[in-house]
């Protein structure tokens, strides 16, 4: 569909807080007049909006006299609303283009967005002719910006030249934007992952011994100083038996680069050890180390009732096992549904898990975006998944007490204390937490720590990593064992779709990218996955199938839920003349939060990729 056919609607002007990466300059849609203009709708916590924006990197540098891209950050938790801490995650994550804080939702509410991330396309004359929920659609952006590009050239609308970015001036520590941290023999591990490398301290936690990692991003194999890295995360120590049979030491998380990553300690060697580089989509993550794609591995733990090191697949809610000695990899638990439900491994729901700690038969996860702390047991039968604290995507807040009543917010680490209890990095809290399994109650330790992300035991003490601080701390004085924090529950303040009771006609939106169509050579080419919280908002309707829209029936007396959707198409290039004709797997998870009420809307639309036309 040619651009010149596309619906003409008006992109609503920018409004939020401030403006980053402009030098200090606010920017209005008439200063982008003549250029193309992508808007990404992203929020900080989000690894699927992490992952567009490095998605993006080669499309902007491919259109970069034509395109202008704006980062609007919308955000979900409290934590993400504060402007100093999305100054840090904007350096933290190397976003290298305008960026709009949007802290009350305004910019998100007028171009209607339902989902983190989405990208919205806006032509040289100020008009929305494009959107897309979700990852992945790199190749159907390019289509559309080579028509825009064409169209506008023709017509004299596309002026070309430079944008409005102004990079920040870079601050240099030692550490910047650390995320986890080990015990080494004698030493202390810290992945640094804004330097893209791994830094061995001595005890102190302030002396370097060593950098493993020549400091840019990259996934070259080699000695210290050639290896390189892509924000790497967890560090995994494997017994010393496993570590004597595979000539490594140590199982990194390489969380950018989709990849694990052995070092042995004796010389700093790295090697690639499980993934291909490429982000898992869709199909088999089950087969040799080597051969088969990770998402985004945030930790990694070596869990002895799992026979391997245990990944928290950040990127597709899952949790994966890696066999260092039988070099394979599988699922372990999960079934990439972005949620909270417990049971049988392979049936469990997580959203975003990012922090690992083995305990003897229990290994206890943080699972973020649920700001849930949860564990793993094993059962007569296999494995379960049970949730010690945490209510569900959009509930979260700062609360001592019993486990039922105890909230957290976003936490991305956890470690397991000597007397069993576990200790919680609650990272947009600054929060330390202490979940004792015997009283099943969680307290505050320390606060006022910034953005903790990982922590370990080392030598009887336990390290934090202080990640917005770029350091290590040992935050809990001897004796210290717990203050009660009366805090109180929040939620997601991201306002629900108001829709009428009764039938709701589920619409998903997917146009083909540019001279593509549907895919079906290999069966129907089109899935769509709608389940409820709670699960008796749905009389009828719940359930997978092929057709992209779906007749709804919503239960009487219910005025608020979530409606999860989790859909996905296939296309391919529609040319005769190409023998290879470029595929691609779309899919988008929406988490829908909902209110029913009289006059509300029939018709649910969620753009996964094209303009809704209504129809």
């Amino acid at each position: 569909m040619s651009t010149a056919s596309r619906t003409r609607v008006r992109a609503p002007e920018f409004t939020g807080r401030q403006w980053l990466n402009t030098g200090g300059k606010e920017i209005q849609l008439a200063d982008l007049r003549g250029k193309i203009v992508l808007l990404d709708f992203w929020t900080f916590c989000c690894i699927n909006c992490l992952h567009v924006i490095d998605e993006l990197r080669p499309l902007e540098e491919e259109f970069a006299a034509e395109l202008v891209t704006v980062g609007v950050h919308s955000p979900k938790f409290e934590h993400e609303a504060d402007p100093d801490a999305l100054i840090a995650a904007v350096e933290r994550y190397s976003v290298h283009h305008p960026v709009l804080d949007d802290p009350e939702l305004s910019t998100w509410q007028n171009y209607a967005v339902k989902a983190w991330p989405t990208l919205a396309v806006v032509d040289p004359e100020g008009y929305l002719v494009h959107v897309a929920a979700g990852e992945g659609h790199v190749e159907a952006l390019r289509g559309v910006l080579r028509e825009l590009v064409a169209e506008h050239d023709a017509k004299g609308t596309l002026h070309r030249g430079g944008g409005p970015y102004v990079p920040p001036e870079p601050e240099s520590t030692t550490l910047r934007f650390p995320a986890k941290v080990a015990a080494g023999p004698g030493t202390i591990l810290v992945s640094d992952s804004a330097n893209h490398s791994l830094v061995e301290f001595a005890q102190d936690g302030e002396t370097v011994l060593r950098r493993i990692g020549g400091g840019a991003r990259g996934s070259a194999d080699g000695g210290p100083d050639e290896a390189s890295f892509a924000e790497p995360a967890g560090i995994a120590v494997l017994p010393d038996e496993v570590a004597a049979d595979v000539g490594y030491d140590l199982v990194v998380a390489d969380t950018v680069n989709h990849l694990l990553r052995g070092v042995r300690l004796a010389d700093g060697e790295v090697t690639t050890v499980a993934g291909t580089g490429a982000q898992w989509r869709d199909g088999t993550d089950d087969g040799p180390a080597l051969e088969t794609p990770l998402t985004s591995p945030w930790d990694v733990a070596w869990w002895e009732p799992a026979g391997g090191v245990v990944v928290a697949m950040a990127g597709n809610h899952t949790l994966g096992l890696f066999d260092p000695r039988g070099e394979r990899v599988r699922r372990f638990a999960g079934t990439t549904v972005e949620g909270l439900r417990d049971g049988d491994a392979a049936e469990a729901f997580f959203a975003q898990p990012s922090g690992l700690a083995a305990g003897g038969d229990r290994l206890w996860l943080a699972d973020s975006e649920t700001s849930a702390l949860r564990w793993v047991e094993p059962t007569e039968g296999g494995f379960a998944v049970r949730t010690a604290v945490g209510a569900g995507l959009f509930d979260f807040g700062h609360a001592d007490g019993p486990a039922e009543r105890a909230l957290l917010q976003h936490p991305l680490g956890v470690a397991v204390l000597p007397d069993g209890s576990i200790a919680v990095c609650d990272t947009y809290n600054g929060a330390l937490r202490r979940y004792d399994p015997a009283s099943n109650e969680l307290a505050t330790l320390a606060t006022r720590l910034a953005e903790p992300s990982g922590a370990a035991v080392i030598d009887g003490e336990l390290v934090v990593v202080s990640s917005a601080a770029h350091r290590l701390e040992r935050p809990v004085p001897p004796g210290v064992s717990a203050k009660l924090i009366e805090g109180a529950s929040q939620q997601v303040t991201r306002p629900a779709t108001e829709i009428g009771g009764g039938e709701l006609e589920l619409a998903v939106v997917f146009t083909p990218p540019p001279g593509g169509k549907l895919d079906d050579r290999y069966g129907p080419s089109t899935r769509l996955e709608v389940t409820a919280s709670p699960p008796e908002l749905l009389v009828e309707g719940a359930g997978t199938g092929t057709d992209l829209s779906r007749r709804l029936v919503l239960a009487d007396g219910i005025e608020h839920g979530v409606l999860h959707v989790v859909a996905q198409a296939a296309s391919c290039t529609d040319d005769p003349a190409v023998e290879h004709p470029t595929c691609n797997l779309t899919r988008q998870d929406w988490g829908v939060p909902v209110r029913i009420a009289p006059g509300g809307a029939h018709r649910l639309p969620l753009v996964m990729g094209g303009m809704d036309t209504g129809a």
